[in-house]
Parts: C-alpha cells; sequence; structure tokens
C-alpha cells in the first residue's frame, strides 16, 4: 500500500514490481500525480495489464475495502525490522509519500500493527519507495517459499 506516493515512477516501478510478483498494490489519494501520466506508463513498461492496482479515495475507504488482519507500516523511525517478521498471506505492506513518509497520526491508526524499519547505514535518511517496497515484498514473498514463481 502507498499512501498518498508523490512521484509517478515510483508508482509505475512498483507497478511493475507487483505484476512480478503477484502482490496487489493499493493506492491511497491524494495522488501527487495523475495515473494516466507517461513517466508512470514509462516505469511500469508494458505490465499494467498483469498487475493488480487498486485506488483508494482515502485510508479509510482503503481500510473497509482490504479488511486487514495484519498492516506493517515502514517507517525509518521504527525499531523493529522489517526481516524480524513473520509474514503471511494478507498482510499488508505499508509506505508513505515521498519524502515524508508516513506521518505520526497515520503512524497511529489503530489498523497498523507494527512499525517496521529497513535496516540502512547512519546518517541515511531513507530508501527510494519503490525499491523499498520491493526489498519488503520479496522477503515476505520468500517466507512463503516464493509461491508460483519460476
Amino acid at each position: 500500500m502507498f499512501f498518498s506516493p508523490r512521484i509517478a515512477p515510483n508508482t509505475g516501478n512498483a507497478i511493475r514490481m507487483v505484476a512480478a510478483t503477484g502482490c496487489e498494490l493499493h493506492l491511497v489519494e491524494p495522488l501527487g500525480f495523475d495515473l494516466s501520466e507517461p513517466k508512470l506508463r514509462r516505469a511500469g513498461l508494458d505490465y499494467h495489464d498483469l498487475a493488480s492496482v487498486t485506488v483508494h479515495p482515502d485510508l479509510p475507504a482503503a481500510w473497509e475495502a482490504i479488511d486487514p488482519t495484519r498492516v506493517y507500516a515502514f517507517t525509518a523511525h521504527a525499531d523493529l525490522s522489517f526481516a524480524d517478521v513473520e509474514y503471511r498471506p494478507g498482510d499488508v505492506l505499508m509506505f508513505g509519500p515521498e519524502p515524508t513518509g508516513l506521518d505520526e497520526q497515520t503512524l497511529a491508526d489503530p489498523h497498523i500493527t507494527a512499525q517496521v524499519r529497513i535496516p540502512m547505514l547512519a546518517g541515511r535518511r531513507s530508501l527510494n519507495l519503490s525499491n523499498a517496497a520491493a526489498v519488503a515484498a520479496y522477503e515476505a514473498w520468500r517466507q512463503q517459499g516464493f509461491t508460483g514463481a519460476v
């Protein structure tokens, strides 16, 4: 789940990643771009038809549609490493907008099971959104034995 993403190519890259992994991408408005932007289409290449992408008007609508059991909010301010989570099918991996990440109000949402971080060297602010989402999605998929992969 991308909460209010701002950069079209990051979302395009994520569309390509979800097509390759079988994940679903949930985009929560407001978006910082139009879904028809050429940069988004170019980054997603020809994978748009192979990807499951749903746009929600706001976070409450997303929660209602998804009805998640567990939500992991990715933030550079968490203590728990994303690699220490035992992921299950249906888990939601939630990422905030570029460049700020998830704000305190959003992180306080009762749907969030835990806040997690991707380890990185000291003095670094954050990873690129689509890279962080790919790292997390592949770890969750790895834990499931790369089900369906060739």
